[in-house]
């Protein structure tokens, strides 16, 4: 049996993997040989298997006010141990500069983070490592005249064939002083870490994305956004990352068709994604939760439950550890509510109204250069050395 020092190898090695990242980083300037069994690919990727398996938790973004008023974003990580939660220091232009700065996905410990612009940043904040994306593979103008475009939606993802992480990009062409809600025709383009570059693909997009509160989801291969198809009718628009393709989701039939009063939420629940619906104003809000049991399937969305009327609660934000919900308060605070109790419980985090987004996170090693993509299978034990 090899030794390291007075311990087994085995045994080096599992301590190692129960280590937080900040102290890998740390343990990397030891020695040489430390460094290349901490920047291992293999070694990378068992220490994700092991923060999914055991410490999973809320990354939430929201806006600070400064004491000269003006807004400022702020990460913190919320842990299910006793509600604790750390802020995050990430040193990002973008992120100091932009208070409207939209968090879109997680991918292995990588964020995504845009201004729906011209920004693109993918970030790890456990490293502390981030990078942002270069320019648009698609012209900045339309060969069409008078057609003006946009980017649309964003989404961010991994693709499990190709053991890598993707960004997709929907830019629409909408006609100069038209009085149409919908545009003219719309592109996407796939930006790879495998490759670093953008690509367009010929592809249809089935639906228009427009805006709901906590709706963007990746979930199952695929990101989801709120949408309207041709035929004016809500659905959910979904983008697999590993083919490439859309797909077209149908609200639950029950649904009352545009009632605009309504706000509607997707969330990820027990590994079914769920969507919740609820007033768009009132002091007393109920939320009715729907659950997509068969994915794909309209027929088997089923309304779980009705949670409420709660009191100045705003919006859902993410469902933890199963049985709690986090929710925006009206006021700007954070609430849990536990499902089997039905007890809301405010958590010490405050920011400005509006300004909360959340994912299920892990920390991680990997690299937001793509330079360690998560392995395919095999005995990822064995490092050769």
């Amino acid at each position: 049996m090899e030794v390291i020092g007075d311990l087994p190898r085995e045994l080096f090695l599992e301590i190692l993997l129960r280590l937080p990242v900040e102290s890998l980083m740390r343990c990397k300037c030891v020695c040489k040989y430390w460094y290349a069994l901490i920047s291992n690919p293999k070694f990378i990727e068992l220490h994700l298997k092991y923060n999914c398996n055991n410490n999973v938790c809320v990354l939430l973004k929201r806006c600070l006010l400064t004491c000269l008023g003006e807004k400022e974003n702020m990460l913190s990580l919320v842990c299910s141990s006793g509600f604790s939660f750390v802020n995050l220091d990430v040193d990002l232009s973008l992120y100091k500069k932009e208070p409207c700065l939209q968090l879109l996905g997680h991918c292995d410990g990588i964020i995504c983070l845009s201004n729906y612009r011209d920004d693109i940043v993918l970030c790890n904040p456990a490293t502390r490592e981030s990078m942002v994306l270069p320019e648009s593979s698609l012209p900045c103008y339309s060969s069409i005249l008078n057609l003006i475009p946009q980017t649309s939606a964003l989404g961010f993802g991994y693709d499990a064939k190709a053991h890598h992480c993707k960004v997709v990009r929907i830019v629409s062409y909408w006609e100069e002083q038209s009085w149409s809600d919908l545009p003219h025709h719309s592109r996407v383009e796939v930006y790879s870490l495998a490759t670093g570059s953008w690509k367009e693909i010929d592809v249809k997009v089935p639906a228009h994305v427009w805006y709901s509160p906590c709706f963007e989801t990746y979930f199952n291969g695929a990101f989801h956004w709120y949408a309207i198809d041709n035929n004016r009718n809500e659905v959910i628009l979904s983008f697999h990352m590993g083919n490439e393709e859309f797909q077209v989701i149908p609200m639950p039939s029950d649904l009352p068709l545009y009632d605009y009063s309504m706000c509607r939420s997707l969330l990820v629940w027990n590994g079914c994604i769920a969507l919740v619906v609820y007033p768009r104003k009132g002091i007393e809000k109920s939320f009715e939760i729907y659950v997509m049991k068969e994915y794909g399937a309209r027929e088997s969305w089923t309304k779980i439950l009705t949670v409420g009327p709660l009191t100045k609660v705003e919006m859902p934000l993410a469902f933890w550890k199963n049985d709690e919900i986090l929710m925006e308060g009206s006021d700007g605070l954070v609430v849990s509510y536990n499902l089997k109790n039905q007890e809301l419980k405010d958590l010490p985090i405050y920011g400005v109204p509006k300004s909360f987004a959340t994912l299920v996170y892990v920390n991680s090693l990997v690299s937001v250069k793509g330079g360690n993509q998560m392995l395919d299978g095999g005995d990822n034990t064995d490092f050769g050395w």
